[in-house]
């Protein structure tokens, strides 16, 4: 069975709902694969956790398949699957064996969509060809189908990264492409990096808040006006590698996300926030839905952010 990773949406998150660019690369220290419980058993390979996170996922199949079924049933279906297969291999205690930690924004229920399209569908759309814009929008949305199963709505966003393991630019809904994004330098002294709220996010609750805030039309102004415009002119100097440019583009959308998004931010995360953006050592952003889970942080001197976020841990993503 194939390896599917998590996924880093760098920017773009809440804007990409109203049209704005997006991009996520896939982050490869998470990954998930479909396993057989009988097979993982006879190699000793599951203590009494993980046999316990085996059947709890293989529950969570079960439930999955249904939704799969209903869309292979359509009458004219987006996607259709080897139901039977797919059921039989259930039964005979099929799970998903991942480490992508749930309610952290990094993508886990899209490589779980990734996997069982690969796996189960009928005619999948194959991930080394090289994809028509067409080919990718049609993936989007049936990754969207699929996944909405764990959201109530997705953009499909997630499983697509996770399937094609290659960053994603979103221009617009309806223009998506592969691209390429600079040369990571390990040793490089600027980062991007996650911190961890220690609080599970639900994506659900923090995307019905956006969407009451949509009602009012100052919060649909600023979204326009500084929002949608920091987020594209983050994603212009990241992809160029004008990474002065980048941080100040940073430092103004981190400032509008702690006073428009706070909801979505953890109540103890509001000072830490603030200092990064005071000192300048580091910026924060949402990863994802945010409301828990990771939070995305750049930063020019990595030694120096490690300094001010003494206590908290830190996960590189990428180094430049």
């Amino acid at each position: 069975m194939k390896l599917f990773y998590s996924k880093i949406l760098l920017f773009g998150e809440y804007g990409i709902i109203k049209n704005s660019k997006g991009l996520a690369i896939p982050y490869n220290f998470y990954k998930g694969t479909l396993k057989m419980l009988a097979e993982e058993e006879a190699k000793n390979a599951l203590d009494g956790q993980k046999r316990e996170e085996a059947r709890k996922s293989n529950e969570a199949l079960s439930a999955f398949a249904s939704h799969l079924e209903s869309l292979s049933k359509e009458a004219t279906p987006i996607v259709q699957f080897d139901i039977a297969r797919l059921k039989a291999d259930i039964a005979a205690g099929m799970y998903f064996d991942s480490s992508i930690p749930q309610g952290y924004g990094v993508g886990s229920s899209g490589a779980l969509v990734a996997a069982i399209y690969s796996e189960y569908a009928i005619n999948p759309i194959d991930a080394m060809a090289h994809l028509t814009r067409e080919q990718l929008l049609q993936l989007r949305a049936i990754f969207g189908r699929m996944e909405s199963f764990f959201h109530g709505t997705s953009s499909g966003l997630d499983p697509l990264n996770s399937y094609l393991s290659l960053p994603i630019l979103i221009n617009s809904l309806d223009h998506i492409e592969p691209t390429g994004i600079p040369v990571e330098s390990p040793n490089g002294k600027g980062a991007v990096f996650l911190l961890d709220s220690g609080v599970i996010g639900e994506t659900a609750p923090m995307v019905r808040i956006f969407m009451e805030n949509m009602k009012n039309e100052s919060f649909q102004k600023m979204l326009k006006e500084e929002f949608i415009k920091y987020t594209d002119a983050c994603i212009d100097d990241f992809l160029k590698g004008r990474f002065k440019s980048l941080f100040g583009n940073i430092k103004n959308l981190s400032s509008v996300v702690l006073n428009h998004f706070k909801p979505m931010i953890p109540q103890e995360f509001h000072t830490l926030w603030k200092q990064g953006i005071d000192t300048g050592d580091y910026f924060l952003k949402l990863c994802g839905s945010g409301g828990g889970g990771y939070i995305l942080g750049f930063t020019e001197d990595l030694e120096k952010a490690k300094r001010s976020l003494a206590g908290h841990k830190l996960e590189v993503v990428y180094q430049f």
